[in-house]
């Protein structure tokens, strides 16, 4: 047991020594612990005959466990020996001498050291130890906060956002994070430091090295030293994904061991992130491509179905005419001519409207504004509807002498058509359907109502989505395109729309436009 104590404790000592730092290995720490020393030696020069060695020695103890606590292990050494010397010089007979007179004397000044020694190490020991608790504490404290924010992120930007802010707080330096691209390395972040288009070759050459070997390059490495930064790979389970770049500002600024640890975590959690959120960005894509060609299916079917149907009328009617013209009476022959020409307007309008989602899609809808009356534009949309419009009771109701209101005269008229139709459609032929207008200085507001069975009120928003249909619509004909064209069409003009439902029965569908402003 005693022989494993001896082996030990130079072993503890050895260790404790090669742990010490560069900066406590300099000539200031040295004679800062020299110093320490001599103050108890002062003191007791100061006491004179009555100060003994055994007294001072507990000054001399305490003169070592300060300098260890302030100055470090060197310090604290310094300070031992020194105090050793001191005691025996100045106050252990024979005086002013390095001499010992009893054997004791020396065994008590060498376990004095020894003392001092093991009193200075465990007391830098503990202080090291509550600075590594503490460093690991902020290293916790930064990559919880950051692995926060990446949980939080609501998308591929939010989280790129995030990354490139926690990086900057936490490390005070630009990155990069680039991807390999189809022409090389392609920037997901670059911070307004890090200017990825005037890279130098080095640098693109060892950030591209990083990506494809999966290892550290650039500044402060074995590979491209003189780049201007310092590249780290992000891996995930599939392999590198992306190449971190962390500007550098020049050799001194090279990270230290405790920093290059967090940076690797942070890299860690950043490649995670990113491939998280690459494979959400896939997952949405591939959401919105099946989503859309379940529109188009939709929309083919009833394109398809609402062609179909009035052609197959237009076309039974003509072939009747033309067949068995000469046995039909002139009643009936009218009556096949009007069914032609209402299904060959019900077609007309169904193209007229894919025409208008059409260019509303592609942004092609250029609002010509110009001073219109509103009256003319209600009589223009009535005439448009023909034949429907004057079977049905149409009340206009329209203040006298209307302001002239700066609007595009062919896209308000094919609004107001698309909204009487409805109107027609969707309420009895023996009601009333109305059209008034209201104006005050900043808008014209123009309702049109009828008193039909009317939407459910958790429609009053969807059926301006395209291709919605509610369920009393669906026994009708129509593709769910006209309300969503008259939204694009009134908001164009900057204005709003909206429908809700009346009662106890009936819907009204309005909007409002500017009376004024300039060219869309």
């Amino acid at each position: 047991m005693q022989t494993n104590l001896q082996q030990t404790f130079p072993a503890v000592l050895w260790s404790q020594f090669r742990r010490i730092s560069p900066r406590e290995r300099n000539w200031g720490v040295y004679l800062a612990g020299a110093v320490t020393a001599a103050l108890p030696t002062l003191a007791g020069l100061w006491i004179g005959r009555s100060a003994t060695a055994t007294n001072l020695a507990i000054l001399y103890s305490l003169a070592v466990v300060f300098s260890a606590l302030r100055w470090g292990r060197v310090a604290a050494m310094v300070t031992a020996v020194c105090s050793a010397v001191l005691l025996n010089w100045f106050f252990v007979p024979p005086f002013r001498s390095l001499l010992w007179s009893d054997v004791w004397d020396l065994v008590t000044l060498a376990g004095f050291l020894v003392i001092g020694l093991i009193v200075s190490t465990l007391a830098v020991s503990a202080r090291e130890e509550a600075r590594e608790a503490r460093r690991r504490e902020i290293y916790i404290e930064a990559l919880y906060s950051f692995t926060r924010s990446l949980v939080e992120a609501e998308d591929f930007k939010a989280t790129l956002a995030a990354i490139e802010r926690h990086f900057r707080e936490t490390f005070s330096r630009p990155i990069l994070i680039g991807v390999p691209g189809k022409r090389g390395l392609e920037k997901l972040i670059a911070s307004s430091g890090f200017r990825f288009e005037d890279m130098e070759e080095e640098d693109r050459q060892a950030a591209m090295w990083s990506l494809r070997n999966g290892e550290q390059s650039g500044q402060s490495t074995g590979h491209w030293p003189s780049a201007k930064a310092f590249y780290l790979p992000l891996k995930t389970n599939k392999g590198t994904i992306g190449v971190l770049g962390l500007w550098s500002h020049g050799l001194q600024a090279a990270l230290s061991a405790d920093r290059r640890e967090l940076l690797g975590a942070f890299a860690d959690q950043a490649a995670l992130a990113i491939s998280r959120a690459l494979l959400a960005e896939e997952a949405r894509r591939a959401e919105l491509l099946q989503e859309t060609g379940k529109l188009q299916t939709a929309l083919l079917n009833s394109i398809s179905h609402n062609l179909r149907t009035p052609l197959a009328s237009v076309s039974g009617a003509l072939n009747t005419l033309i067949e068995d013209g000469d046995l039909l009476d002139a009643a009936t022959q009218r009556e096949l001519l009007d069914t032609a020409q209402e299904e060959a307007r019900r077609l007309n309008g169904l193209v007229q409207n894919l025409l208008d989602m059409t260019r509303l899609e592609g942004g092609a809808v250029c609002v010509k504004r110009e001073p219109c009356h509103v009256q003319d534009v209600i009589g223009a949309a009535l005439a448009q509807l023909g034949e429907p419009a004057r079977r049905r009771q149409v009340d206009v109701l329209v203040p006298p002498d209307p302001p002239l209101v700066t609007m595009d005269f062919v896209l308000i008229a094919q609004v107001l058509v698309n909204l009487l139709d409805n109107a027609f459609k969707y309420s009895p032929a023996d009601t009333p359907v109305t059209v008034a207008a209201s104006m005050d200085a900043a808008f014209l507001e123009v309702k049109v109502t009828d008193v039909g069975q009317g939407i459910a009120k958790e429609d009053e928003e969807r059926v301006f989505e395209k291709f919605f249909r509610a369920p009393a619509a669906r026994r009708t004909g129509g593709a769910g395109l006209g309300l969503s064209i008259c939204k694009g069409f009134i908001e164009a003009h900057g204005g709003r729309i909206w429908a809700r439902r009346l009662e106890p029965n009936g819907t009204e569908v309005g909007f409002a436009l500017p009376t004024g402003g300039s060219n869309a």
